[in-house]
């Protein structure tokens, strides 16, 4: 019986997950962890953890949940200077990556939904085409 309330529960999980997940998230999101591995793995690591005092860390980044836009910008356009993620202050160049605006909504996708990290709210090409530097 134990078993077949598991099974069930499993199932309707299951169920749930398919019929509310966002395929375009889900696309989007598998696009950019391929852009995520040709451009930021070398600094920002696999796991998404940064160098310490170097490169700022990525997963559970308290940065990527406050500061939504200026993250795509510097994606989109690089970023230099002091910048503080999770109580520690970060004052390093990242260069442009050259890098289209569908590819920069796929990235933040990806690194929105990994390592902790939770977005309700998808990053569409739309809202990164607006940003200017």
């Amino acid at each position: 019986m134990k078993y077949l309330t598991i099974v069930y529960l499993g199932l309707v999980l299951g169920l749930v997950m398919l019929f509310f997940q966002d395929p375009e998230l889900e696309e989007s999101i598998e696009r950019g962890s391929e852009i995520y591995a040709d451009f930021c793995v070398t600094c920002h690591m696999p796991n998404g953890e940064g160098v310490a005092h170097t490169f700022p860390p990525l997963a559970n980044s308290d940065y990527l949940k406050l500061n939504r836009e200026a993250s795509i910008r510097g994606i989109k356009y690089g970023q230099d200077g002091e910048l503080i993620v999770n109580g520690v202050t970060y004052n390093n160049t990242m260069a442009p990556l050259g890098l289209e605006d569908e590819e920069v909504a796929d990235v933040m996708n990806f690194i929105l939904n990994s390592w902790g990290n939770s977005s309700e709210t998808k990053v569409t090409l739309e809202e990164v085409a607006i940003i200017t530097e």
